[in-house]
């Protein structure tokens, strides 16, 4: 018999996450690794559980998250977005109250390019009158 699983891939930064959900207890397994082993913020921990909170379904989906790229803010916002898109495919009435926290939006923020004749993004070099 197969079992039922719902996908979802979320994207932040230059994060991206593939998640599954199958029904269960609760666990997070991101890269084969316990939530609170991979996750070192308990902040991050709480962001990534947010669309399941929303939707009332913390107890009975486990988590299985592969996600590459970025660093740990960027990773947490890419399994957020996918856990959602996951739960949307689950079940269709989630998507107003999802969509009503903004769960649903791709966080289209990076990092700017370096433009030339600055240092960075905007800093421009150092200026001295003599």
């Amino acid at each position: 018999m197969a079992q039922v699983e719902y996908y979802g891939t979320g994207r932040r930064k230059s994060s991206v996450a593939r998640v599954r959900l199958v029904p269960g207890d609760g666990q997070i397994i991101i890269n084969g690794r316990d939530v609170e082993n991979y996750l070192p913020y308990p902040a991050l921990r709480e962001e990534l559980k947010q669309p399941l909170t929303i939707t009332e379904t913390v107890g009975s989906y486990n988590v299985l998250v592969n996600v590459n790229g970025g660093g740990y803010t960027g990773q947490s916002g890419a399994i957020r977005h996918g856990i959602a898109r996951a739960l949307l495919q689950a079940d269709p009435e989630f998507r107003p109250s999802l969509k009503r926290a903004g769960l649903l939006t791709r966080d289209a923020r990076a990092k700017e390019r370096k433009k030339y004749g600055l240092k960075g993004a905007r800093r421009a070099p150092q200026f001295s009158k003599r």
